[in-house]
């Protein structure tokens, strides 16, 4: 695929994985609004053509670096997580199928291109993506930094970022390992 919302995509993630240092199994969450990506609104303009587009790169990328994906639904489920089974083994999974106007278009594209995919209410990401302020932190691990990207828009939706690193424990006696930070 060679369109721009795929290209743009692709160029966002890898960003993102490249400064997050992430590794093969680790797990990105991606919150996308695909109304904001056309130049509209939050909620008001689900679109699964360019769910398809996003969803390529994003599962394309994916498979050729061993990362995990979670794309969350919207706020009409929740924020639950779709992902593979895989990434949560011992989750408990929940009963839904996301459509693209409950749950989005891209937890809809996911549901039904992901190998083994499941439904679950949360999850612990090492990094992730918001497209269009769909308020991805809750999915991430405990201490969330954020990363600025140059590739900081997919379509006419604002791109966020963040990377998550290890907690800081045991005070002034502690020492850290930098390679975690």
């Amino acid at each position: 695929m060679d369109t721009m919302i795929y290209q743009q995509t692709r160029a966002a993630i890898d960003e993102l994985c490249v400064k997050a240092n992430l590794q093969p199994g680790n797990i990105v969450v991606v919150g996308c609004s695909t109304s904001e990506v056309v130049g509209c609104r939050i909620g008001t303009n689900s679109n699964p053509d360019v769910a398809g587009e996003i969803f390529a790169a994003l599962n394309d990328y994916a498979k050729e670096n061993g990362l995990l994906l979670a794309i969350q639904c919207c706020e009409h489920l929740n924020r639950a997580i779709v992902t593979q089974r895989q990434a949560v083994p011992f989750a408990e999974v929940v009963n839904v199928i996301p459509q693209p106007k409950a749950g989005g278009s891209l937890a809809a594209r996911a549901y039904a291109e992901f190998d083994d995919p499941v439904v679950v209410e949360e999850i612990k990401a090492d990094a992730g993506l918001d497209i269009g302020f769909t308020m991805i932190g809750m999915h991430l691990k405990k201490v969330a930094v954020p990363l600025r990207l140059e590739h900081s828009a997919i379509g006419e939706a604002m791109v966020l970022a963040a990377r998550t690193r290890p907690k800081f424990i045991g005070g002034i006696r502690a020492v850290y390992n930098e390679e975690m930070l």
